[in-house]
């Protein structure tokens, strides 16, 4: 127990060592000078802001002006809790602070990776976090500009103006990218070598990837889907939300996500239901007995797809006898529905109506039937050519009379 206390005191009261680096303060002082003061800080301000969050609902501040105001006091509080943050850290370092903040800017420029004149160090790694971020902002605004101010004035359809405006973004986010890789000093040509060297590797164990990447190429250049259509992949129906470059997002009708591989939308059969149009024929089957006035059936069917509140009247609907089955009449109606999103809506609302049209004219709708003979026991019908019923009611009247008939 002795010896573990020792251990305890030595850990609490030496001073931290880093490598060959050695801080000015132990670990019980960083722990009460630096962590316990900025926990209590941060829950400080947590409470701060609940509690004007709580007297701003109670006031007569409009909602969207008291979000605004709740955003720009999280903002400051952010800002104040940075600002005692750097004062805790420097008054724990004391007058060894800039020595320190020396070590570590020589720390963060000592060259991680050295190609000829290129020098990849911790410092150029830091800064590819904004240079990808601006090129990122860049090319989605370039895609609002050219929307906006080209593609609308020229007239394209949604297909052109999404094809070109993904590959212009694409371009300008390369653009800024080499740009930016230059600024920070990394020499373009040597990392040609490099994405040469890798591209052996590439062509073995990347394959899928490469395959999925020119996939959607393709389909950013042939659209065969885009954004908003409604597609059938992989016996799960839903709507294409995004297309990237490797792969598409399709949110289905049970409102799950599919990330689908561009590759696998390229290599199979897509059933693509608002390819140049959103709409779509609806059909419902319904059978009917043998003893219904067809040419009745066949106008109440056209009458309830007519009132159908998410079908077209024009084209009309039409309605075919489509097969004599063993229960009944096999009827198919045929309909246009103005959105292929009202597709099931559409459906629901004609069978529904079919029911209650049906039950008001009296037209039956069958359900399978099984007829069943029973042969009696002891007799042999094919002797016998008088049927059983028959027999009974003679029997009967030759005991009446006492004599035979």
């Amino acid at each position: 127990m002795t010896d573990f206390l020792e251990v305890l005191r030595k850990l609490f009261n030496v001073n931290l060592v880093l490598g060959v680096i050695e801080f000015p303060f132990s670990l019980l002082q960083l722990l009460l000078q630096v962590v316990l003061p900025l926990l209590l800080l941060f829950f400080l301000f947590k409470l701060l802001r609940l509690a004007l969050k709580k007297v701003l609902s109670k006031s007569s501040m409009r909602e969207e002006v008291a979000g605004k105001v709740l955003r720009w006091v999280r903002f400051i509080f952010r800002l104040v809790y940075l600002f005692l943050a750097v004062l805790v850290i420097g008054r724990l370092f004391g007058a060894e602070l800039a020595r320190y903040v020396k070590m570590f800017f020589s720390a963060l420029n000592e060259p991680l990776i050295q190609s000829g004149n290129t020098k990849i160090t911790l410092v150029t790694i830091i800064l590819l976090i904004p240079v990808f971020m601006a090129a990122s902002w860049i090319g989605k605004l370039t895609k609002s500009l050219v929307n906006q101010s080209v593609f609308n004035r020229l007239g394209l359809d949604d297909a052109k103006k999404f094809t070109l405006s993904t590959l212009l973004r694409y371009a300008a986010m390369t653009l800024v990218v080499i740009l930016g890789l230059s600024i920070i000093g990394i020499n373009l040509s040597s990392l040609a070598v490099l994405f040469g060297v890798l591209g052996i590797g590439v062509g073995f164990g990347l394959q899928s990837l490469v395959a999925n990447f020119f996939a959607g190429v393709i389909i950013m250049m042939t659209r065969p889907i885009k954004e908003g259509d409604r597609i059938l992949v992989n016996d799960h129906e839903g709507t294409v939300v995004q297309v990237r470059l490797l792969s598409t997002i399709v949110n289905t009708l049970l409102e799950e996500t599919l990330i689908v591989p561009n590759s696998k939308l390229v290599e199979n059969t897509i059933f693509n239901n608002t390819y140049g149009d959103r709409r779509i024929i609806g059909k419902n089957s319904v059978q009917v007995s043998y003893s219904s006035d067809l040419d009745q059936v066949i106008d109440v069917l056209r009458d309830v797809a007519l009132r159908n509140p998410f079908g077209l009247k024009n084209p009309a609907p039409l309605v075919r006898v489509s097969s004599f089955d063993d229960s009944g009449i096999t009827m198919n109606l045929f309909f246009w529905i103005g959105d292929v999103e009202d597709k099931y809506q559409a459906q629901s609302w004609n069978n529904l109506e079919i029911w209650r049209a049906f039950r008001a004219h009296h037209i039956e709708i069958p359900f399978p039937q099984v007829d069943l003979h029973v042969k009696t026991e002891g007799k042999n019908p094919a002797v016998s050519s008088t049927p059983p019923e028959v027999e009974g009611l003679l029997s009967e009247e030759e005991d009446d009379r006492g004599t035979p008939v």
